[in-house]
């Protein structure tokens, strides 16, 4: 997720890009939305790689991608092809919500220092 919304982080008209992509699928505030989305999605895959607040930002993931999933892409009718990667990261989001950081995260060396 870092490496996928990097480009939208670090250049603006990439973000202005997702903005029009938004605005033509109808989503609502797309210029707040595509930022919303892109900032959400580059801190999640960070604090993923950390182990940090995994369960957290493991339902917000999963929030935003059944966003982009109905929003974008069924409502649409998109193909199972472009709509797979937003499928797997939902039920990749979904996983970590569920099943929560690994041993080697910074949630448990927290844990284990309380």
């Amino acid at each position: 997720m870092i490496y996928g919304a990097a480009d939208n982080v670090f250049s603006w008209e990439r973000m202005l890009e997702f903005e029009a992509f938004l605005a033509l699928n109808g989503l609502p505030l797309p210029l707040v939305s595509a930022i919303t989305s892109v900032y959400l999605q580059f801190l999640a895959g960070i604090c993923w790689v950390l182990g940090f607040k995994v369960r957290l930002t493991g339902i917000i993931m999963a929030a935003n991608f059944v966003v982009a999933i109905v929003g974008v892409h069924l409502l649409h009718g998109d193909s199972y092809l472009n709509t797979a990667p937003a499928i797997h990261l939902l039920v990749i989001s979904l996983l970590l919500w569920v099943l929560g950081p690994g041993q080697y995260s910074l949630d448990q060396w927290k844990g284990r220092q309380k």
